[in-house]
């Protein structure tokens, strides 16, 4: 029985970010696996970064405190 999760792989966003992006012929697209073409996608993709942590925040405030502020 197959898991109703699975997705299909995504053949047709992997070919034109093999061919438009990266610039590969179809020979050097063929001959890569699927993760060496993720992780080429990955170096080109935005990098997940974790949220500020309330602890860490809060040791911000204390090393960077905002300023008396003049109004003119």
């Amino acid at each position: 029985m197959a898991n109703s999760k699975l997705r299909a792989f995504p053949w047709k966003e992997a070919m034109e970010f093999g061919f438009g992006v990266l610039n590969l012929s179809s020979q050097q697209f063929w001959q890569m696996s699927p993760r060496e073409l993720f992780a080429a996608y990955r170096a080109f993709s935005p990098k997940i970064v974790e949220p500020l942590q309330r602890e860490k925040l809060q040791d911000l405030i204390r090393q960077f405190p905002d300023g008396e502020r003049k109004c003119d």
